[in-house]
């Protein structure tokens, strides 16, 4: 008989571990748990999250509780979280049969936190994984069920290295449940902690960073929460940079240090992206 799962989870990360658990015949998702439907932009348009319109998709039932610890979560035995967006309070931990289990984006304990995709390419790590982890009510502390390491590139961006651990993350899990648990507890001795970013952390400064610096921001923050910069006396968002001069139309900006950065595309308020050397055409024409 298949074990049965109960899913909490909301951004396109969490949607491959939906799919994998819907694919496999050792599994049955009997609810999928997720954020309310909310505006999102300047318009204000309401926006229904990527995992319930996939659950939705595969005629699944749905719960949006504004908060998870007034709604009353079935009996299970799993229940599986992936970037819920809430903290799971122990009640609700305490249902499964067998564990709630959690993937997390990066390899614990590095990284604990809403945004460790991000901070490992702001910090310049040269690896990165994916975590399988039994949930306790304390964030992103319970033991270690199993990890799988990703190399991490020098030049490797927030967006793409999303795909890869998202993918990487739902192989991990569904072969991970199939097998005796094997707990381990995580080093407390080599904890870093990451916080939810906000635009602030998109703003730089070339006189007061360098362009490795720079480079690391974009990124990592792009598309959110984005880079922002002043350049020429206007405030630009910077989609796409370089180390060398080896970007076509590309712009050199000096940074901090000495150093230089090239920017490829970038795009005032309001207007469209366009390459560095169209924008800089403009600003001179």
């Amino acid at each position: 008989m298949p074990s049965s799962v109960v899913f909490c989870g909301t951004p396109a990360f969490a949607v491959p571990t939906l799919h994998a658990l819907i694919a496999d015949p050792e599994f049955t998702v009997k609810l999928v748990i997720t954020q309310p439907d909310k505006p999102m932009g300047r318009k204000q348009q309401v926006v229904t999250p990527p995992v319930k319109a996939d659950a939705l998709q595969h005629g699944l039932p749905v719960a949006q509780p504004e908060k998870i610890g007034t709604f009353t979560v079935p009996p299970c035995d799993w229940l599986v979280v992936v970037a819920y967006g809430q903290i799971i309070p122990q009640k609700i931990l305490a249902i499964p049969t067998k564990a709630p289990v959690n993937v997390h984006a990066s390899l614990l304990p590095r990284w604990r936190g809403a945004s460790p995709i991000q901070h490992a390419i702001l910090h310049g790590d040269t690896e990165t994984g994916v975590t399988i982890q039994k949930m306790i009510a304390k964030l992103d502390a319970g033991p270690i069920l199993a990890q799988a390491a990703e190399p991490l590139p020098a030049d490797a961006t927030a967006s793409l290295l999303h795909d890869r651990l998202s993918r990487l993350g739902a192989e991990l899990l569904v072969e991970t449940l199939k097998k005796p648990l094997q707990p381990r507890e995580q080093d407390e001795a080599h904890v870093t902690m990451c916080k939810k970013l906000t635009r602030a952390d998109g703003v730089v400064d070339p006189t007061k960073m360098t362009a490795l610096e720079i480079d690391r921001r974009v990124r990592a923050l792009t598309p959110w929460p984005g880079v922002t910069c002043q350049i020429e006396g206007q405030s630009v968002k910077i989609h796409e940079v370089s180390l060398l001069p080896i970007l076509k139309q590309s712009v050199a900006l000096p940074c901090k240090g000495g150093t230089t950065l090239y920017i490829a595309r970038l795009q005032s308020p309001g207007k469209r992206v366009v390459t560095a050397e169209e924008w800089q055409r403009g600003r001179h024409a």
